[in-house]
């Protein structure tokens, strides 16, 4: 008997064209460029995945240095006396109270400038 093979392709072609929903044209016709482009996607993704860490690092750096150099001290300085004062906040949330409790922030920044 005749095995035909047709569903099997439709199938995998349908998953290829699901996947590539919102791509360019020529992308989201062809199921070769698809493939091709479904890959590359996907590695993209990985690689943007690490990048938003470290983008998100340096909002937060920047955000701290502003509300520091309003406080009357520099990033450095104040990263340094945290670590000497032994205060452990991390710099999301030193860059949170930063942006939504200044009040907060200028204590924190008081007691590391403190002797």
């Amino acid at each position: 008997m005749r095995v035909k093979r047709g569903i099997t392709s439709h199938k995998r072609h349908k998953k290829i064209r699901k996947a590539t929903k919102g791509f360019s044209h020529a992308n989201r016709v062809s199921i070769k460029r698809g493939k091709q482009a479904i890959t590359r996607s996907l590695l993209y993704a990985t690689r943007d995945r690490k990048n938003r860490k470290r983008t998100f690092r340096q909002l937060w750096n920047v955000r701290i240095n502003a509300a520091a150099r309003v406080n009357g001290t520099t990033y450095s300085k104040l990263i340094a006396g945290l670590k000497k004062h032994e205060i452990n906040l991390d710099r999301k949330i030193l860059a949170e109270l930063a942006v939504n409790e200044p009040k907060a922030f200028a204590d924190i920044v008081k007691s590391v400038q403190k002797k």
